[in-house]
């Protein structure tokens, strides 16, 4: 009786994107060791803006104002939209330092170029960092709303950090693609005070753009911190049949978008 012939297992080999994934998380897993040092640093370096914008606007010029169309008070009105500043200015800001610095004082991003992954994971690594920080910060704020509100579900309710993910995406991919094109540290300063502080006072985090002229409307919605924080207000504060769903789409392809200039920097990436 001839037995029966065994034959040897088939190792499944990863499909791409499974390589891309791991990937993406190598190269955040190197963002990592470096920021886990700094977290509480991280944390609080985006604290102090928000913090005066809720003191001197919410409580101080907040008590003036009228009973706003959402939320008890201007206070509350105005917290979603500081949750929303502080993980742009983060994103933003501690994805293109970190690039630039790499890049230009400590020549470490040759040594980033030289890695034999997919452009784009090189994008989605910087950019789950970029997360990161803004939600490290994010997460302080949050913590001083509550304390302010003692509504703990309204900011912790997983629509409400979804928006706040999508946003740190949004703004992590579009620090990644300033840090690989400015030159100095100057171009850095112009693309916040041009881009970042504008967008802090034009994205519906003081006021609600739906009582704006038209032309100023236009303006408001092309900002994609508008869609975060007029999301955020109704995940915190409206119930779901009032929930504005198309700003979840739209900051997804914006990051999307973002992702795919990103990944075509890096694959034409001089340094």
């Amino acid at each position: 009786m001839t037995s029966p012939v065994l034959h040897p297992t088939r190792s499944r080999r990863p499909t791409p994107l499974q390589n891309l994934l791991t990937d993406s998380l190598t190269i955040f897993w190197g963002d990592w060791l470096e920021l886990r040092s700094r977290i509480i640093q991280v944390a609080a370096s985006g604290l102090i803006s928000p913090l005066i914008y809720i003191v001197a606007f919410g409580l101080g010029l907040g008590s003036t104002m009228p009973k706003p169309a959402i939320g008890a008070n201007y206070l509350e009105f105005i917290l979603p939209g500081m949750v929303a500043l502080s993980s742009m200015v983060i994103s933003f800001g501690g994805t293109t330092f970190s690039i630039c610095g790499d890049r230009l004082f400590s020549k470490t991003f040759e040594e980033l170029m030289l890695v034999p992954v997919h452009p784009l994971a090189l994008h989605l690594g910087k950019m789950l960092a970029g997360i990161l920080r803004g939600l490290l910060t994010a997460g302080s704020v949050i913590l001083v709303a509550i304390l302010f509100t003692g509504k703990l579900w309204s900011f912790l309710n997983p629509l409400f950090l979804l928006l706040l993910v999508l946003n740190c995406a949004v703004f992590a991919g579009m620090g990644v693609i300033v840090g690989l094109n400015v030159k100095s540290l100057e171009s850095v300063g112009i693309y916040n005070n041009f881009v970042i502080v504008p967008m802090s006072f034009l994205g519906a985090t003081f006021f609600n753009p739906a009582t704006l002229p038209l032309a100023l409307k236009i303006v408001v919605y092309l900002l994609p911190l508008t869609y975060t924080t007029i999301g955020l207000r109704a995940a915190a504060y409206l119930p779901l049949s009032q929930f504005p769903w198309y700003s979840i789409p739209i900051l997804l392809g914006v990051a999307i978008v973002l992702a795919g200039i990103g990944a075509y920097q890096f694959s034409h990436q001089q340094d």
